[in-house]
């Protein structure tokens, strides 16, 4: 990277939310904002003391954050439970006949369970679990569709002490495997499929296939969801309906440390293998439920809608914790946006009432180029909030969803965060914050950002470096699960006591932050972060590939498609068979999102005399088609010469 971001984009509109807007809202001035963002950062105790205060704790704590960097506790001492504040609380103050998740299926079966509903969905699976020997701490695997039972799941376990990890659905039994053997999980929770785009997503067989060689996991209990034919393990695989059916619909809840793990979830990293993100309990729960409350401007009768998987952090953090925190009725979805068009998202907007829309990039500019008559057909006028999450959004497609989804009425909360991060990081306030399209504009609470060259130095406005948080946050991840090593290496090294986010960003005269991107090898595709490393590993493990590069170029829907440049072993022509079955490799190693969008075989790779891949260059080169950078420490430049000659072709 070099010292400084450039910024080359200028962009001079801005929208205020409407005074009706204000008025109603949580924080409804910047006066207020910025009074409330000095006193977060000046006196955390003070603020987060208040803001868990509205919380149900066993025990209270003794102290609001013990850090000796790079570790945090926060609320130390005290002792709650995440699954009874967001369920049982609400049933004791009388909200139980409040629909808690309004869910749809693909194929449009439909299913709304109330707060009490959800709190004896949840008992149960409890109890389910503890019958099969479950124990607080004990890591379990889920790998769902997404349909009401993953929440529960999710639920059960922080209910009981047990640590989840969830693997996304769209990943492969190699995947599970992996996340399996870091977090040495003893019960696996799955189904035996899930529906997407009309097909049917054979999950049960992953997991077969991911624990063919398994000696740790005693227990795989199956949800029948597709109906589709799957085999059952005598003596460790169990029906959920027929575990269910055993169990009663109470369950005492225990209530535990602050600092007990609450899940793990897998990210990738710039290394090959992923790593283990390790979350707690009350900081975690305190900021989730935070910035649902302010960011969201979450109110009683709201439907709130996230459209993403609970296999990714926001699926955590804001489909199952932060919005039953606030008691919010929220839809869940199970399918694609595009089954069995793209005018599906708007029904269910329409069909629901749907208040705050909370999507990614991807998603809309999939819809732009969908056209807008598939959005035109239906009545969104319930909208009064959008937001977006997972990469930067271009303004233009900012644009369109305002004025076409949002009718020019809605504020849109563009997030920034991370899996890292646990919750929403810098957002405007959609009550007052002046919002600039593809600006996600100031930090939340308690969140001290700023943007530092290589040397340290704080950055000037419009002047681009590297992100970084200077204080501890509630939500912050604990460390890197098994390998405190890396957490400190990864996130801690670059400046002292300050974490480094990975991401470029630019501040301009009034503050508002922009990202530009990541500064790492990582990939973000559909809003989903891949590592380079990662891909080529799977590559290189194709018999015959000897050695793989892997770069992202720009998409006008995905944000990056992943571009491979692959040197095949000798001999061996690079025919479209071989082609095609190298893409599907990558698809069984990793999952269908990591397929390369291109692979071009190239006899030799762009290196330096050291015999490291320039994958600068090859960036530049699926960019703009031919490398105009520094190449002088490149130790062949007709490497280079022959590449633009094959990417020209194609």
């Amino acid at each position: 990277m070099s010292k400084n971001i450039e910024s080359h984009l200028s962009e001079d509109r801005e929208f205020k939310p409407s005074k009706e807007f204000s008025k109603k809202a949580r924080v409804s001035s910047m006066a207020q904002y910025k009074r409330m963002h000095k006193e977060s950062v000046e006196k955390p105790h003070v603020f987060w003391a208040r803001e868990a205060k509205e919380l149900s704790w066993d025990k209270k704590w003794g102290k609001v954050l013990d850090w000796k960097a790079p570790y945090a506790k926060w609320f130390v001492g005290g002792k709650t439970n995440v699954c009874v504040n967001c369920v049982d609380r609400h049933v004791d103050e009388g909200r139980g006949n409040k629909a808690a998740i309004i869910w749809e299926g693909e194929p449009g079966d439909k299913r709304t369970l109330t707060y009490s509903q959800l709190q004896r969905e949840v008992c149960k699976f409890a109890n389910v679990l503890e019958a099969n020997g479950v124990k607080s701490k004990d890591r379990v695997l889920i790998y769902m569709p997404m349909v009401v039972e993953a929440t529960v799941a999710m639920l059960a376990c922080a209910r009981i002490g047990a640590v989840h990890s969830i693997v996304f659905g769209g990943f492969s039994a190699e995947s599970i495997k992996d996340r399996l053997d870091d977090s040495k999980a003893t019960c696996v929770i799955t189904a035996d499929g899930g529906w997407r785009r009309g097909g049917v997503v054979d999950l049960k067989a992953n997991v077969d296939e991911a624990l063919k060689k398994d000696k740790i996991v005693k227990t795989v209990i199956v949800l029948e969801r597709t109906g589709n034919k799957v085999k059952m393990k005598r003596g460790r695989d169990v029906w959920w309906h027929d575990e269910t059916a055993k169990v009663a619909g109470t369950h005492k809840a225990k209530f535990f440390d602050s600092e007990h793990p609450l899940f793990i979830l897998y990210t990738s990293g710039s290394t090959g293998k992923p790593k283990g993100i390790l979350h707690t309990t009350g900081g975690y729960m305190v900021n989730t439920y935070a910035t649902c409350k302010y960011i969201f401007d979450m109110r009683d009768d709201d439907v709130y809608w996230c459209t993403a998987d609970v296999g990714w952090i926001t699926g955590h953090s804001y489909i199952t914790y932060g919005p039953m925190l606030n008691g919010v009725t929220q839809v869940m979805y199970e399918g694609a946006p595009n089954f069995p068009d793209f005018s599906r998202f708007w029904q269910i907007v329409e069909d629901y009432g749907v208040s705050i829309f909370y999507t990614a990039p991807t998603a809309i500019r999939a819809f732009i180029k969908a056209g807008d008559e598939l959005v035109e057909k239906h009545d969104l006028s319930s909208l009064r909030l959008l937001g977006t999450v997972g990469e930067p959004i271009n303004p233009e497609a900012w644009m369109w969803y305002y004025k076409k989804i949002g009718g020019g009425r809605c504020p849109i909360v563009d997030t920034w965060w991370q899996t890292e991060t646990g919750a929403i990081m810098i957002s405007p306030m959609p009550g007052c914050t002046p919002i600039r399209p593809g600006t996600a504009t100031m930090p939340f609470f308690g969140v001290d950002a700023a943007i530092l060259d290589e040397e340290g130095k704080e950055c000037k406005a419009n002047e681009g470096g590297r992100l970084v948080i200077r204080k501890p946050w509630p939500g912050m991840l604990r460390t890197i699960y098994g390998d405190k090593k890396r957490y400190k290496d990864t996130y801690w090294s670059d400046y002292p006591g300050m974490y480094t986010a990975g991401d470029g960003a630019i501040r301009d005269k009034k503050g508002n932050f922009t990202i530009v991107g990541r500064l790492d090898d990582v990939l973000n595709v559909s809003g989903h972060r891949l590592g380079t490393a990662e891909v080529e590993s799977a590559l290189v493990s194709h018999k015959a590939v000897a050695e793989a590069a892997v770069v992202g170029r720009p998409h006008e829907i995905k944000g990056q498609a992943v571009v491979a440049f692959v040197s095949l072993k000798t001999g061996i022509e690079g025919t479209d068979e071989l082609l095609k079955e190298v893409r599907n490799h990558v698809g069984k190693v990793i999952g269908a999102i990591a397929k390369p969008d291109d692979v071009y075989f190239t006899p030799a790779l762009p290196k330096t005399r050291s015999g490291k891949i320039m994958r600068r260059l090859l960036k530049e080169l699926v960019a703009t088609g031919k490398v105009t950078g520094n190449m002088t420490t490149l130790e062949d430049i007709s490497v280079v010469k022959s590449l633009e000659k094959l990417v020209k072709k194609k």
